[in-house]
C-alpha cells in the first residue's frame, strides 16, 4: 500500500469520527493559539517599548551620580552630589563627540492657578534639552540663555497642566502660576506626547531654567543628572568614553579609583528591556506550551482507544498482506493529520485574536512569522512523538488474535 493510500484510509478513519477527532484537536487549537497569542504579545511590547524610547533620540546618553562607600555602607546614588555646576561646563569646553548637552534638577510638588491645582514634576534644564529629548514646543516659546543666567522665573508646561489648570480653549501663554509658592510665568506649551508604555503621563510636566530650579526651589547646587547628546548613534561609545575620561579628570580620580557616576545610553537601555521583555514573553509561552503538552497527551490517550476499537480492523489488514510497519505508517498519519489540523486551526484563532481581540484590550501585538512557522512543527512533532506510542502498539498486534478480538 503507497502513501497516498495509506492517507486517504486514515483520513476516512478521521472523518468516522468527527466529534472524537475534534476534542482532540481542540487542545492543539487552545495550545497553538496560547503561544501565538503570548508571543504576540511579547513582540507587539518590545516593539512599542524600543519605538517609545526611539522618540527619546537613539543617540542619548544619560550621566547620574554614582553610589559611594562610606563607613562600610554603600550610599544611594541618588543622595550623593558629585554632578556639579563646574563638570556641565568642562563638558561643554571639552566635547567633540557631543552635540548638545543639559543638566538635569528636578522637583515634585503642587502647581496652582486660582482655585485649580495639580500634582506636577518640575525640570530644570537648559536649552538643549527639548533637542535632547526630542520635544516641540507648540504654542509660545521655549526660555532664553539669558533666562538660565538671571534664573528667570519662567516655564513650558505639557497639555495636561494646562488642561488641569485653566481647561480647555484657554491661552495660558502669559499666565503666572505657583509651584511651591514661587510664582512662574508660562511663557510656551510642549506639543503632546500621551502616555508612555508605563502608563505614565508625560504631558503632566514643566521645563525651566537649571538655574532657576537649583536655586529657588530646589536650593541645591548639584545635578540629579546631565543628559547628553551624542554625535551620532553608532558614536555613542566614543561619546561614552570621551565624557568619562572628563568626569574622572574632574573629580580628580585616581587611576584606580572607582567612577563616582555612571553613564547610560539608550542603546543600552533599549537592550535591557528587550532582555526583559524577552524573558518575559519565554516564560509566558512556556506556561502557555503546558497546554500543548497535554493535548498531545489526549491524542495519544484517543489513538490508543481508537487501536483497541480497531483490533479486529487491523488483524484482517494483516491477514490479506499488510506488513507491521505499514500498519504503524497508518496510525502515525492519523496521528499527524489530528495534529496538524488542529495547529493550523489554532493558527487561525492565534493570529486572529492577536490581530484584532488583544488590540481590543490596549495591549499592543504583533506576530512574529517565526512563531507560526515554529508552531506548524511543533504539531508535527507532537503527533509524531504522541502518536508512535499506538502506531507501535497496533504494528506489533498478532494477527491471529486481532482477528479473534471481540
Amino acid at each position: 500500500m503507497n502513501i497516498l493510500n495509506l492517507f486517504k484510509v486514515s483520513l476516512k478513519a478521521v472523518a468516522n469520527n468527527k466529534m472524537r477527532s475534534f476534542l482532540s484537536m481542540l487542545g492543539i487549537i487552545i495550545g497553538v493559539a496560547a503561544v501565538i497569542i503570548m508571543m504576540a504579545i511579547g513582540q507587539g511590547s518590545k516593539e512599542s517599548i524600543r519605538a517609545e524610547l526611539s522618540t527619546m533620540g537613539t543617540n542619548l546618553l544619560t550621566i547620574r551620580p554614582g553610589a559611594d562607600m562610606r563607613g562600610g555602607v554603600r550610599q544611594d546614588p541618588s543622595a550623593m552630589q558629585t554632578l556639579k555646576i563646574a563638570d556641565y561646563e568642562r563638558i561643554i569646553r571639552d566635547k567633540k563627540f557631543v552635540t548638545k548637552v543639559s543638566p538635569e534638577v528636578t522637583g515634585s510638588g503642587q502647581v496652582i492657578y486660582g482655585n485649580n491645582n495639580t500634582t506636577t514634576t518640575i525640570y530644570g534644564e537648559s536649552t538643549d534639552y527639548l533637542d535632547i529629548k526630542q520635544w516641540t514646543v507648540e504654542e509660545g516659546e521655549c526660555f532664553t540663555e539669558e533666562d538660565i543666567k538671571k534664573s528667570a522665573k519662567v516655564v513650558v508646561v505639557g497639555k495636561t497642566i494646562v488642561t488641569e489648570l485653566f481647561g480647555d480653549g484657554v491661552d495660558p501663554i502669559g499666565k503666572t502660576i505657583r509651584f511651591k509658592s514661587i510664582p512662574m510665568r508660562i511663557v510656551g506649551v510642549l506639543k503632546s506626547k500621551g502616555y508612555n508604555s508605563w502608563g505614565m503621563d508625560q504631558d503632566n510636566v514643566m521645563i525651566a531654567p537649571y538655574t532657576t530650579v537649583m536655586k529657588r526651589i530646589a536650593a541645591q547646587t548639584w545635578f540629579s543628572s546631565i543628559n547628553c547628546s551624542a554625535v551620532t548613534e553608532e558614536l555613542s561609545d566614543a561619546a561614552i568614553e570621551e565624557l568619562t575620561q572628563i568626569l574622572r579628570d574632574n573629580h580628580k580620580l585616581k587611576e584606580e579609583a572607582e567612577d563616582d557616576f555612571t553613564i547610560r545610553s539608550q542603546a543600552e537601555m533599549m537592550e535591557t528591556m528587550s532582555s526583559t521583555m524577552d524573558t518575559v514573553t519565554i516564560i509566558l509561552v512556556v506556561a502557555a506550551a503546558f497546554s500543548l503538552l497535554v493535548a498531545g497527551i489526549g491524542i495519544m490517550n484517543i489513538m490508543l482507544v481508537s487501536v483497541t476499537e480497531r483490533t479486529k480492523e487491523i488483524g484482517l489488514r494483516m491477514a490479506v498482506g499488510a506488513t507491521g510497519p505499514v500498519i504503524s505508517l497508518q496510525f502515525l498519519i492519523e496521528s499527524i493529520l489530528i495534529s496538524v489540523t488542529g495547529g493550523l486551526l489554532g493558527i487561525l484563532v492565534g493570529c486572529g485574536a492577536s490581530e484584532f481581540i488583544v488590540p481590543m484590550f490596549g495591549m499592543p501585538s504583533s506576530v512574529p512569522l517565526w512563531s507560526i512557522n515554529v508552531s506548524f512543527l511543533v504539531c508535527v512533532f507532537i503527533g509524531i512523538l504522541f502518536g508512535y506510542i499506538p502506531a507501535q502498539k497496533a504494528a506489533n498486534m498478532d494477527p491471529i488474535e486481532a482477528i479473534r478480538h471481540e
